[in-house]
C-alpha cells in the first residue's frame, strides 16, 4: 500500500530503483501527523580521541589528528576502510546546549544578522548532529587514524560513510 500523495513508479518494476516515487502533492504535518511525534534511538559505534587543544570551527580548514576508536562489536564493519580514503563521520554534538526556539536562528561569528539554523553550520540544533569528511591516515585494528577533525575529544561518532567525490 503506498502512502497518502504518493505514487508508485511507472514503467517496467523491474528496471525501476524501488527508492523512485513521484510525489503528486505536498503533505502538510497533520497528515504527517505520527511521523513528528516519533522517537528515535541511537547508539555511539566509536568515540573520537584527540590531543588537541584547540579545533578549527570545520573540517575543511583542519590538519588536526585523531583517532576514532570503534566499538568491537563493528570491527568487521571497517575493514574495508584504508589509509588515503576519506570518510564521512556523522556524530553527536553531546556538549551542545539543550535546544529551545530561541536557537531557531542564530547569528555566525563571521555573519553580521541572525541567520535560520538549517542555514548555519552551528552545534546547537533541534538534533544536534554533525558532519565531518576526514582522512584516513591509517587503520589498525578499531582504531582508524585520522586527519581534518574538528571535533571534540571524546566525542560519540553516530556512523560512517565513504565519502564520494562528486
Amino acid at each position: 500500500m503506498q502512502p497518502k500523495g504518493v505514487k508508485a513508479p511507472s514503467g517496467d518494476l523491474q528496471t525501476s530503483p524501488p527508492y523512485v516515487r513521484e510525489v503528486s502533492k505536498a503533505l502538510s504535518p497533520a497528515e504527517l501527523g505520527e511521523h513528528f511525534n516519533m522517537s528515535i534511538k541511537m547508539e555511539p559505534i566509536a568515540i573520537v580521541h584527540t590531543d588537541a587543544k584547540e579545533l578549527p570551527r570545520q573540517w575543511t580548514v583542519s590538519d588536526v589528528e585523531g583517532t576514532l576508536v570503534i566499538d568491537d562489536r563493528y570491527l568487521e564493519g571497517i575493514k574495508d576502510i584504508e589509509a588515503g580514503q576519506r570518510i564521512v563521520v556523522i556524530f553527536h554534538f553531546h556538549r551542545s546546549p539543550e535546544f529551545d526556539a530561541s536557537y531557531l536562528t542564530q547569528k555566525p561569528r563571521h555573519r553580521k544578522k541572525r541567520l535560520g539554523v538549517f542555514s548555519i553550520r552551528s552545534p546547537i540544533r533541534p538534533n544536534p548532529i554533525g558532519m565531518s569528511v576526514l582522512e584516513v591516515l591509517k587503520v589498525k585494528k578499531n582504531i582508524i587514524h585520522v586527519k581534518g577533525l574538528d571535533m571534540l575529544d571524546g566525542t560519540p561518532v553516530l556512523d560512517i560513510k565513504p565519502h564520494i567525490d562528486g
